[in-house]
């Protein structure tokens, strides 16, 4: 076996391997002997095949598995030597092969590239802290009673008025006839909601307790059965109680109607979810800022393959015409989180920043504890889902590594409050669709012009 370096150019290096006939040979003589004890032809025992009539029927199957083998033995030995880190899959090009003849091919590789990481003591960006005002909190706790209103008995002979709540069972018929679904127990309706059927609540309007209303109304649309979608029914109902909205109280039992300890506990709690609903946008942007300056900072050469993987991920589901139209800023955005990818790892692995179960079982709670009851599914999800879990695994490992660049890097640290935040995110946004608008302009621009010229020639 013969390994040399034919040519090396940036990541690129091309091997020239060569393996001669005899030892070719001899991998397939010694493949033979193993199979003696697995073939069985008729005529023979189980063992006692001549290995001339198992090449006879097998040849260009032993063969193609001898080759196979000596391929990835020969490149594994030429990366090693080497000392190669390569990215991506190794191309082969195979120049002369064929049963009794020598075998010679053509490795290439790209590798990453070795990377001198900067000291990141003079990044500079700002982190947020939220602090909610308490006419905000207020607010927000006010909503939720409204949301979730005492309702009281009118006296017997009370008229169901618009905000009232209405419990009632209907019998309801099409054309005469019952249907499926025509029945319906214990309804509660809060007139002026319209969450029933549309002009459903105006015909409560009027009604007492332990009375009937005739009401008619337009099944819905979007029934799965179409013969009765959007026809005129007609609802027979008895009403059961007639209800008005009181005044909620906020207090100690609104809060644990609400799931909390007490009022105060509420207080905190609806405190915590204002500052969710900011602190994901603004600490993206934070994380923005702190990846431009780590991009700018770094000049290092991208494996070619490795941009259009990336590409072929990122347009996977284009159409070939808006695949060729964007190509050139797609490849710029592909080649931008390649290199910051590179960025990133090398400084996970120079400071063994390692994700553990814990911190990945940490991460699935969060999400559990932010959507109640769903528990199940969203550990079912990762359970069946490697490539989710391994996306999730790549974001924490992520997140880790900024945080450590956070706490060597110039991170000024102010505090807002929810109108400055709105403003910040609202900002960040803006500007970003507008480079985004005059990206797409100049892309046009250049696309008109070249299509000018062909028209010329």
């Amino acid at each position: 076996m013969k390994i040399e370096v034919q040519s090396k150019k940036g990541l690129k290096t091309t091997f020239s391997i060569f393996i001669d006939k005899k030892s070719i040979k001899k991998e397939m003589d010694q493949k033979l002997i193993e199979l003696q004890t697995e073939v069985v032809l008729k005529g023979f025992r189980q063992g006692k095949v001549p290995p001339d009539l198992i090449k006879k029927q097998f040849g260009k199957a032993i063969y193609g598995e001898v080759i196979d083998k000596l391929l990835k033995e020969s490149s594994a030995k030429a990366i090693q030597q080497n000392k190669l880190r390569i990215a991506g899959q190794p191309k082969i090009d195979l120049k002369t092969f064929g049963e009794g003849k020598d075998l010679n091919y053509e490795l290439q590789i790209e590798t990453f590239p070795e990377i001198n990481l900067k000291n990141f003591k003079n990044f500079q960006a700002v982190s947020y802290n939220i602090v909610v005002e308490k006419k905000i909190i207020d607010e927000r706790i006010n909503q939720l009673s409204k949301q979730n209103k005492n309702f009281f008995d009118k006296k017997s002979d009370g008229k169901a008025e618009k905000g009232d709540l209405v419990i009632f069972n209907y019998s309801a018929t099409l054309n005469g006839k019952k249907f499926d679904g025509s029945e319906g127990k214990n309804v509660q309706l809060e007139l002026g909601s319209e969450l029933f059927l549309k002009g459903f609540d105006n015909q409560l309007i009027g009604s007492k307790k332990n009375g009937t209303k005739l009401v008619k109304a337009n099944l819905p649309p979007n029934l799965p059965n179409k013969d009765l979608a959007n026809k005129p029914a007609e609802f027979n109902c008895t009403i059961l109680s007639v209800k008005f909205p009181g005044e909620t109280k906020i207090d100690d039992n609104f809060a644990k109607n609400m799931g909390a300890k007490n009022l105060e506990d509420l207080k905190s709690l609806v405190t915590k979810q204002i500052i969710s609903q900011y602190k994901q946008s603004l600490d993206s942007i934070t994380k923005k800022s702190i990846l431009y300056q780590i991009e700018k900072s770094h000049n290092i050469s991208i494996p070619e393959n490795l941009i259009q993987n990336e590409l072929g991920l990122m347009t996977q589901n284009l159409k070939k015409e808006e695949k060729e139209k964007h190509k050139k800023n797609n490849t710029k955005i592909a080649s931008s989180r390649i290199k910051l990818g590179l960025i990133l790892n090398e400084y996970g692995e120079k400071n063994e920043l390692k994700i553990s179960e814990q911190d990945i079982n940490n991460e699935i709670q969060k999400q559990v504890a932010m959507s109640p009851g769903q528990e199940k599914i969203i550990a079912d999800y990762y359970k069946k889902n490697p490539q989710a879990l391994q996306s999730l695994k790549g974001m924490l490992f992520e997140n880790k590594i900024i945080e450590m660049i956070k706490s060597e890097m110039k991170l000024d640290t102010k505090n807002i409050n929810t109108k400055e935040a709105e403003k910040i995110i609202i900002d960040f946004n803006k500007k970003s669709s507008q480079e985004l608008s005059q990206n797409k302009s100049k892309i046009t621009k250049k696309s008109d012009q070249k299509s000018k010229k062909i028209s010329k020639k």
